[in-house]
């Protein structure tokens, strides 16, 4: 081979070559992204458009299916499904996973910006957005304060705490969660409005063309220049009640003759509690390349820094870490893949003998797997369990090359040859046959690149990295292995240890030889325990449950909260602290570290109110029972709430994002008894639109829900 025999005959060039491979390796996992599993979710653009005050009806037929119609016949849609609910419209679009997803995000906004004019003039314009995983919060941050009021905190953390964490390297948003914005909010007296003769439209357009801030020019002079700033009217209460809304032969109609004027939030009926105490989250979104790890790491450490600057009384740290769960099993992994290199490499010491010939597997061994990740990179593929866990099994196969190699090099030193001779003639003899080798097993693990949908997407990395695996294997037992031994092995009588494995060996392998001459002499009965045998496996394999993704205790896990249609959050707020304080009872036994109540679960929703989340993080996994065991529990704790829906559910690793997994959990979640007198509501409109071969197939999803009327009165107008 002329490999083994450059690398015989000029050890320098074996010995720069392994160090390059390192060198390349170590630079590429430094560069690649860690994940928890590979990227697998297929391409998805949503499409949320707001239409305040209209009925789910109204937006459906005004927006839903104009948009729908238009954007159907756009290449590689897997399926479109829409939401329709009061005030607000949404569209997912699901492409096939072959499709580029800024390509596809782009020809929505063209075939969308077509129907801009035919859209209601009151609803605002389409939101369009790149639906991904990654754009999960992976890490939450509460902000607490023993002085500030909630509304204050918001606006401590919009003023000093976002843009802090948004400047770290690897994120991309932070998000405010439970937060309460600053607004003027204006409270109309119906009966004053009819004594003056007047609407609520009049008072939005005064609004509109009183409250306004416009551009004043600039004044010059030979020496100075400055820029006009005329200062905005309405600033304060006091302001406001001023506005002169309507004018008459002989009065003005003023704001405050005719309503109510206060500063207060946006938004009052939000909900945020951790342990039962008012609070507001910071939610750290990382960058879809960035490593959740060191971004989770990031934040905590600019959290510690922040600690002393906070304001008296304040406190903000880290509530719900999902990079834990992905720290410690990279940790185990890595410690299995330890623990697999030093296992071989004992098991090599003890058949051969020899301190100086384990060394040689033992250095080459990892320079194969370093190796490995250059392919990794190039590739763009992640540092994740699939592909960690395919180094682990490819050592059983790194090392084959590794020993074929040296083995045979020693059976010639013992033969008499010397080193450099054994090892030339012993390389060149043995060389082809550890290609075909490696071909044969790179030929196996190759095609299951190929497969297609979600399996093949996520085992492609795994496959991709054992074929790495062998061919740097191959590459450095013809080279390193080669030298090495060159250099290393030496003709020694083996000592007594040595001597007393070799015993041992031979004792085993006379007592296979005879059963293997009794197998001979008898051979129906190895038939009939065979085919027994083969009887078995198959009762057994289909006796054996299977599923896509096996269960995970994952540190924490959520309770859903869905309360009937058209619900107001008085009501909801009231099931959500019977729904706290039973969680605060795992809270007070140890095995729930914090409680993290949010309602509603979608601040961005002003028009539904109808639910809530729970988060449950969980104590560390030696100090509690199984995750499933406390969501048990739990799930018989709120069986008896016949008002909502509670059940637990645990985020699972695989598939979507992390709405697409609570939508999932939503259409499995358990039937419970809605209050007496529920009817059916339409609030809420769905449907699916999947894309097949040749025609559209268009069904409808029956509304699971039923409500009573809903009594909740709408929200202010606020300028």
């Amino acid at each position: 081979m002329i490999l083994s025999d450059l690398s015989v005959k000029r050890p320098v060039f074996a010995a720069v070559l392994s160090l390059l491979l390192v060198v390349l390796g170590a630079v590429a996992f430094i560069q690649l992204p860690l994940r928890e599993y590979p990227d697998i979710d297929p391409p998805v653009v949503s499409i949320d458009t707001s239409y305040p005050g209209a009925a789910a009806n109204v937006v459906e037929t005004r927006i839903t299916q104009i948009i729908e119609d238009r954007i159907a016949g756009i290449e590689g849609i897997s399926f479109i499904s829409s939401e329709s609910s009061d005030g607000r419209s949404r569209i997912s679009v699901e492409f096939n996973t072959s499709r580029d997803i800024d390509d596809a995000a782009n020809d929505i906004r063209d075939r969308v910006s077509g129907v801009l004019d035919i859209l209601p003039a009151e609803a605002d314009p389409p939101e369009i957005e790149k639906a991904d995983s990654s754009d999960d919060v992976i890490i939450w941050l509460t902000l607490t304060s023993e002085k500030l009021s909630a509304i204050e905190l918001t606006d401590y953390a919009n003023r000093y705490v976002v843009d802090r964490f948004s400047v770290l390297p690897g994120v991309t948003r932070v998000r405010v969660g439970g937060g309460l914005d600053y607004s003027m909010r204006i409270w109309l007296d119906r009966t004053e409005l009819a004594a003056r003769g007047l609407t609520v439209a009049e008072v939005e357009d005064a609004l509109r063309n009183e409250n306004v801030e416009l551009p004043a020019g600039s004044i010059e002079s030979q020496s100075r220049q400055f820029t006009a700033r005329i200062e905005r009217a309405y600033r304060t209460e006091e302001d406001f009640q001023q506005l002169v809304v309507a004018r008459g032969p002989n009065y003005l109609v003023r704001l405050g003759d005719i309503a109510r004027v206060e500063k207060a939030a946006v938004e009052e009926r939000t909900l945020f509690r951790g342990n039962g105490k008012p609070r507001i989250g910071i939610g750290i979104i990382k960058q879809s390349t960035a490593n959740t790890v060191e971004v989770a790491q990031a934040a905590i450490e600019q959290t510690e820094r922040m600690g002393d600057s906070l304001p008296e009384g304040m406190q903000m740290f880290p509530a719900y870490d999902t990079s834990v769960f992905i720290r410690n099993a990279i940790r185990e992994v890595y410690s299995t893949l330890a623990i697999a290199v030093a296992l071989v490499v004992l098991v090599i010491w003890l058949f051969l003998g020899s301190a100086r010939a384990m060394l040689i597997p033992a250095v080459t061994i990892p320079v194969a797997l370093v190796a490995s990740f250059i392919v990794i990179q190039a590739m763009g593929f992640s540092v994740n369990l699939l592909t960690l866990l395919a180094l682990v099994l490819a050592i059983g196969l790194v090392v084959d090359d590794a020993i074929v190699v040296l083995e045979n090099i020693s059976r010639r030193i013992e033969a008499g040859e010397t080193p450099l001779v054994a090892a030339y003639h012993g390389s060149r003899q043995v060389g082809f046959a550890v290609v075909a080798t490696s071909v044969v097993l790179i030929a196996v693990f190759v095609p299951i690149a190929f497969l297609e949908g979600d399996l093949g997407r996520l085992f492609a990395e795994f496959a991709i990295t054992m074929a790495a695996a062998v061919f740097f294997s191959t590459l450095v037992a013809l080279s390193l292995s080669s030298m090495l031994a060159s250099k290393l092995l030496v003709a020694t009588t083996k000592n007594a240890f040595s001597r007393r494995i070799d015993k041992d060996f031979n004792r085993l392998r006379g007592a296979y030889l005879w059963l293997l001459d009794k197998c001979l002499k008898r051979w129906y009965v190895v038939v009939v325990v065979f085919l027994a045998l083969t009887a078995l496996a198959a009762y057994f394999f289909r006796s054996i449950p299977s599923e896509y993704a096996p269960k995970e205790d994952r540190g924490a896990f959520f309770v859903l909260v869905n309360g009937p249609e058209g619900a107001s959050f008085d009501y909801m707020e009231e099931y959500m602290d019977i729904v706290e304080a039973r969680m605060l009872e795992f809270v007070d036994a140890g095995e729930i570290d914090l409680a993290i109540v949010r309602a509603p679960r979608s601040f961005g929703n002003l028009s539904s109110f109808n639910d809530g989340i729970v988060i449950a993080v969980l104590s560390p996994w030696e100090q509690r029972r199984s995750a499933w065991t406390i969501m048990d529990d739990v799930r018989a704790r709120l069986s008896d709430l016949t008002g909502v829906r509670a059940f637990p559910v645990m985020r699972q690793g695989f598939g979507g994002g992390f709405r697409s997994r609570f939508n999932s959990s939503l259409a499995a979640a358990p039937s419970s008894n809605w209050p007496s007198g529920a009817t059916s509501s339409s609030s809420v409109s769905r449907r699916t639109i999947r894309a097949l071969p040749g025609w559209m197939r268009i069904t409808r999803r029956p509304n699971p829900r039923s409500a009573s009327p809903s009594t909740a009165t709408g929200p202010p107008i606020w300028a």
